[in-house]
C-alpha cells in the first residue's frame, strides 16, 4: 500500500466538522466550523447572458426571460441558447487574462536555495518558457513508448492483421459482425470538433400532469382541514411523502420548503381563505396517509398487472430511448425530465428542501441534425430553440432553477460517443505517467521559492498530486461553501509538528473530508504554517496568491489537456493498479474478489468517496450472522451423515477439516432454526394448495378438499419432528447416498462457508465507502478487466450488467496490460 493510502477514513460522516485544535508553536490556534454544502457546478455556456430567474411561484412552467430570434424553421430560438457548447469531461474553460503567464516545468535549483521563509519577493519571477533539451528528450522518448501502446486509427494500407484488436487481442471467427466496435475503426478519440454527421431523435419525455388528490384528503392547519388549490396541493404533496424520513426532521429543509409553499400559497391561496403562516401549525399526515394506501394498492397489483402497467408506459416511452446518430440506432440515456419535487441535495447542502419547478418545453434547447425532422413539442408549446451543433454531444438541455446549473440529455452509457469520452478521459490520464516526473520535479524545486506566488502554488501542486485533493472553486453566497485545494480556509487545516497535518472540511456534494494526520513532506508542513500565520485568522484562505485557474494553467505547462482532476484519475488507476498486486494467485474467486474491494476500497479512501453508514447495516450484519449459522447447521449434518458411511480412513486424512465440530451451534439456536424452517415449509404447502387449485378451476375441474391441506401439513409436522430427533441423537438419516457423494457435498459445503465468510468480511469493511464512484469515473477499466483475465476471475464478478454495457471497449484488453 502507498504512503498516501496508510491512512484511515473516518468512520463519522457527521454533517458538522469536530472543533480540533492545533498544536504548531506560535502560530494561533484556531476551531473548525460548520461548513455547508457545495452544489454542482452548472457547466459553462459560451455567449450566453445573465437571465433573471423565476419565482417559485409559477409550479408547472418556469423559464427564463431571454431575447427572441426566427429560425428557418419558423420557430422562435432564444438568442442566448444559439451557440451553446458542450463541457466534456467536466473541464471548464478559462482563456481569459489572469495576468499570470502559462509556466513551464522547471528545473529544481542547487543554489540560491532559501534557508528561511521570513523575506518573499511579492511578484512571480519571470520564466523561460522553454524547457532542457534533456527534458524535451525525456518527453519524446516517453510518448514514443506511449504510441505504441495507445490505440491508432488503422490507415488503410494497413499491415496489421485485420482480425486483431487496437489491444493486441485476436477477434474470435464468431465475433458479431453487427456490433460497431468503434474503438478499432477510429481509434477511440475522434478529432475533437464533429462529433457526429447526421442525428435524429424524438426529443424528450414529459413527466405528467399532476392529478388532484381526492376530495376527501386535505391537509390540516391549527387542527382544521384546508381546501388547497391544485398548484399548493401539489407541493403540499412533496413534502408528505418526505414524513418520516431525515429530510422532514432536518431544521434547513423545513425552512426552505416552507418558505417556497409560501410563495406558492400566495399565488395560489387556499379556496376556503385559510391563512397559513406557521410550519409548526401544518399536519401533512393525511395526504400522507393517502398515499400510503395507494403505494400499498401497487404492491398488491398481480403480476400480469404489473406487466401491463409496464408494457404502457414502455410503450408510451419507447419513442424517446432510442436515436439515429450517424444512421446507427443509439440508445439514450435521461430522455425523461425529472418531475417537480423538493430537491434533497447531499450532505447540508443549504438549498435543500427547495422546490423543483416544473420544467415546460419552451425551456428546452434541441440540438438535432440540419436536414432532420424537428421533433414535435407537447401540443400547445413550443421548444425554446433548435439547434444543429454536431460539435457537442447533447440532443438537448435547459437550466434548473435550484442551482441555475443546465441539465443535459446524452446518449447512454454503452453508446459510441460516451465510450469515446470515457476512453480519451482514461488515455489522458494514462498519458500523465510520462510527465508526472517533470511535474514533481519543477514543483518539489518551487516548495522553497522566495517568491510567494510560486511557493503557495507549488503546496497546492503537491496536495493535489500526492493527498488527491479537489481543485477548489470560489463559491457564491447563495452556494454550498464546500472547498478544494485553493479553497482552503485556515480552520480546515491542523498542524501538528514535525509533519503531521489533519484535514477536516466539506468537499463535493457536501460529503466531510476528514483526514487526521497525514504525514507530508517536512517543507509542505512548514509552508502551510507559514501560509496560517497571523495577521490570518480562521476564515481567512491559506492560499490567497493563487487560485484554481492558476494551478490548472501551471499543470497545462507541462502537458496538453492537463489538470487537478487529470490528476485524482492518474493516482486512482495508479494506486489501483498496484494494489491489486496483493491478489493471491493460488486463492479462491472469493479470496480474489476480496482483494479486489479491498484495492477499490483503498483508492475510495484515497478520493475520499465516503457514504454514511446504512441505518440497516447492523441489522444485515445480523442477518448474515444467521445465514452462516444455517450454513453450519447444514454443514453439521452431513459431517455426521458421513461419519455413518465412510468406512475409508483416507477421506479424513485428504479432509481432516471434515473431522472439526461446528462452532456456535448451541441447542436453543438449532430447535429456533427448524421451527422456523418448519413455518416456512408450511406457507410453501398453503400455496402451493392454492396455486394447485386455481389451476384446477382454470381446467373445469373438481378442487382439492381443505382436508388435503391438513394431510399435507400433518407430514410437514411429522418430517420435522423426525428431523429434531435424529438432530439430538446426532444420527441423521442417511437415505440412499454413500461415501463419495456425501464427501462432494461436504466439500461443496467447505467452499459455501469460505465464500460466505469472505462476503460478509467485505461487507462490513466497505459499509462507509462507495467502490461505485472510483469504479465507475476514476479507475481505468482496462485494468479491472486485465486483472479479471490475468488470475481468471469472470469479469461479471465486478461489473454489473450496465458497466459491462458501458465498458464495451474495454472487454478486449489483455491480461498483461499495463496503466
Amino acid at each position: 500500500m502507498t504512503a498516501n493510502l496508510k491512512r484511515g477514513a473516518s468512520t463519522e460522516n457527521d454533517k458538522k466538522p469536530k472543533k480540533a485544535k492545533q498544536n504548531i508553536g506560535s502560530d494561533s490556534e484556531s476551531e473548525l466550523s460548520d461548513v455547508p454544502d457545495e452544489p454542482q457546478q452548472p457547466p459553462q455556456v459560451e455567449q450566453v447572458t445573465q437571465v433573471k430567474q423565476e419565482s417559485p411561484s409559477n409550479l408547472k412552467h418556469a423559464s427564463d426571460v431571454t431575447p427572441k430570434v426566427e429560425n428557418t424553421n419558423g420557430l422562435e430560438i432564444s438568442s442566448d441558447l444559439v451557440n451553446l457548447k458542450e463541457i466534456e469531461n467536466n473541464k471548464v474553460s478559462n482563456d481569459q487574462d489572469l495576468n499570470t503567464s502559462t509556466v513551464s516545468p522547471k528545473k529544481p535549483s542547487k543554489s540560491n536555495k532559501p534557508s528561511d521563509d521570513s523575506d518573499f519577493d511579492e511578484k512571480p519571477k519571470a520564466r523561460s518558457s522553454r524547457r532542457s533539451t534533456s527534458a524535451k528528450k525525456e518527453k519524446k522518448e516517453n510518448v514514443t513508448d506511449d504510441e505504441k501502446k495507445t490505440p491508432k486509427k488503422t490507415p488503410k494500407n494497413s499491415s496489421q492483421p485485420p482480425n486483431q484488436t487496437p489491444n493486441g487481442d485476436v477477434k474470435d471467427e464468431g465475433d458479431e459482425e453487427d456490433d460497431y466496435k468503434w474503438w478499432a475503426e477510429q481509434g477511440g478519440f475522434g478529432d475533437g470538433t464533429e462529433r457526429w454527421s447526421t442525428l435524429e431523435h424524438n426529443g424528450v419525455f414529459f413527466p405528467p400532469e399532476y392529478i388532484p388528490l381526492p376530495k376527501q384528503v386535505k391537509m390540516k392547519y391549527d387542527g382544521k382541514l384546508v381546501e388547497l388549490s391544485n398548484e399548493a396541493e401539489e407541493v403540499a404533496g412533496f413534502y408528505a411523502a418526505v414524513l418520516g424520513s431525515d429530510h422532514a426532521a432536518d431544521e434547513t429543509f423545513n425552512k426552505n420548503f416552507f418558505q417556497d409553499f409560501q410563495s406558492v400559497l400566495r399565488d395560489y391561496p387556499p379556496l376556503d381563505g385559510t391563512k397559513i403562516k406557521d410550519f409548526e401549525k401544518c399536519d401533512f399526515s393525511p395526504i400522507r396517509e393517502h398515499l400510503d394506501i395507494e403505494k400499498e394498492k401497487k404492491k398488491a397489483m398481480t403480476k400480469d398487472e404489473k406487466k401491463r402497467t409496464k408494457e404502457q408506459r414502455d410503450e408510451i416511452e419507447n419513442p424517446f430511448t432510442h436515436c439515429l446518430l450517424d444512421g446507427r440506432k443509439e440508445k439514450v440515456g435521461n430522455f425523461r425530465i425529472e418531475p417537480p419535487s423538493l430537491f434533497r441535495g447531499r450532505g447540508a447542502h443549504p438549498k435543500k428542501g427547495k422546490l423543483k419547478l416544473r420544467i415546460k418545453p419552451e425551456q428546452i434547447t434541441i440540438n438535432i441534425g440540419k436536414d432532420a425532422k424537428i421533433p414535435d413539442a407537447p401540443p400547445g408549446t413550443n421548444w425554446g430553440s433548435v439547434q444543429h451543433d454536431n460539435t457537442v454531444t447533447w440532443l438537448a438541455t435547459w437550466k434548473e432553477n435550484i442551482n441555475g446549473a443546465y441539465k443535459y440529455v446524452y446518449l447512454a452509457p454503452g453508446s459510441t460517443l460516451k465510450g469515446q469520452s470515457d476512453m480519451s478521459k482514461f488515455e489522458k490520464s494514462r498519458e500523465l505517467k510520462h510527465y508526472i516526473g517533470n511535474v514533481r520535479e519543477s514543483y518539489e524545486a518551487d516548495l522553497q521559492n522566495k517568491v510567494m506566488f510560486d511557493r503557495q502554488r507549488a503546496t497546492a501542486a503537491y496536495l493535489v498530486d500526492r493527498l488527491a485533493l479537489r481543485a477548489g472553486n470560489e463559491k457564491g453566497e447563495d452556494e454550498a461553501d464546500t472547498v478544494g485545494c485553493c479553497s482552503l480556509r485556515c480552520e480546515h487545516v491542523m498542524l501538528r509538528p514535525p509533519n503531521l497535518v489533519t484535514f477536516d472540511f466539506l468537499g463535493k456534494d457536501s460529503v466531510r473530508f476528514y483526514q487526521e494526520d497525514i504525514k507530508v513532506d517536512p517543507q509542505v508542513f512548514k509552508n502551510l504554517r507559514i501560509f496560517k500565520k497571523e495577521p490570518k485568522g480562521p476564515q481567512d484562505p491559506i492560499f490567497d496568491r493563487i487560485h484554481t485557474t492558476v494551478l490548472n494553467n501551471y499543470f497545462r505547462g507541462f502537458m496538453k489537456g492537463l489538470s487537478a482532476k487529470v490528476f485524482r484519475t492518474y493516482n486512482a488507476s495508479i494506486t489501483f493498479q498496484e494494489e491489486l498486486k496483493q491478489t493471491p494467485n493460488e486463492g479462491t474467486v472469493a479470496e480474489k474478489l476480496l482483494s479486489f474491494n479491498r484495492a477499490n476500497r483503498n483508492v475510495a479512501i484515497l478520493c475520499n468517496h465516503q457514504k454514511n453508514v446504512s441505518k440497516s447495516h447492523d441489522a444485515t450484519m445480523d442477518k448474515m450472522g444467521d445465514r452462516l449459522k444455517a450454513l453450519k447447521y447444514q454443514r453439521r449434518k452431513l459431517r455426521q451423515m458421513l461419519a455413518q458411511v465412510a468406512d475409508d480412513k483416507k477421506v479424513y486424512k485428504d479432509h481432516p477439516s471434515f473431522k472439526d465440530e461446528e462452532s456456535d451451534l448451541e441447542d436453543e439456536w438449532m430447535d429456533a432454526h427448524e421451527e422456523n424452517e418448519r413455518d416456512k415449509e408450511v406457507e410453501r404447502q398453503k400455496k402451493k394448495f392454492e396455486r394447485d387449485n386455481e389451476k384446477l378451476r382454470n381446467e373445469d375441474q373438481k378442487e382439492m378438499k381443505p382436508e388435503d391441506l391438513g394431510e399435507r401439513l400433518q407430514e410437514v409436522e411429522e418430517k420435522w419432528k423426525t428431523v429434531t430427533k435424529e438432530r439430538r441423537a446426532g444420527k441423521p438419516d442417511v437415505g440412499k447416498k454413500n461415501q463419495t457423494q456425501l464427501t462432494t457435498a461436504m466439500q461443496k459445503m467447505e467452499d459455501r462457508l469460505e465464500a460466505f465468510r469472505v462476503n460478509a468480511s467485505n461487507k462490513d469493511e466497505v459499509k462507509d465507502v462507495s467502490l461505485g464512484t472510483s469504479k465507475i469515473n476514476y479507475i481505468d477499466p482496462r485494468i479491472t478487466v486485465a486483472w479479471c483475465k490475468a488470475y481468471e476471475v469472470p469479469v461479471e464478478k465486478v461489473f454489473a450488467k450496465t458497466l459491462l454495457t458501458k465498458f464495451t471497449w474495454a472487454m478486449e484488453t489483455s491480461p498483461d496490460w499495463k496503466f
